[in-house]
């Protein structure tokens, strides 16, 4: 896969979720998506930037328009070194939160994107990576 635009963000608080937001909406808007896959990927960034701060005591977040033989898209990657997470499936799961949430971020985000992925050590922090294809 290669990387054609590439744009990284420290992710400490409410401001720098709006600034990853921006960032997602603007890759999404380079590479053509339409109105719904655009919402489609800003939305999911925005709860994966949030979980970044509010869970994760803040961390890195990296937008990328990417594209490989076939297709472009937009990969965002979230990195904290937080508490991690103890049960990734449990997680996953719609109504689960750890905090004050609805418990849709992490399941939600994973519903509105083509490619999920998700590792975490508890006591190390967590790395999601999405994916949305045009």
């Amino acid at each position: 896969m290669k990387v054609l635009n590439s744009e990284s963000f420290e992710l400490r608080a409410s401001d720098d979720v709006v600034l990853v937001r921006q960032a997602a909406r603007r890759q999404a808007v380079a590479l053509g998506f339409g109105l719904v896959d655009q919402t489609k990927i800003v939305t999911a960034s925005s709860e994966l930037a949030r979980n970044t701060v509010d869970y994760g005591g803040g961390g890195k977040a990296l937008v990328e328009a990417v594209e490989n033989e076939r297709r472009t898209g937009v990969r965002l990657i979230f990195e904290d070194e937080g508490p991690g997470i103890e049960d990734i499936e449990q997680a996953l799961t719609d109504g689960f939160t750890s905090g004050n949430g609805m418990g849709l971020g992490l399941g939600g985000a994973k519903r509105l994107c083509h490619e999920f992925e998700i590792t975490s050590v508890p006591g190390q922090g967590t790395r999601v990576s999405i994916l949305r294809w045009k």
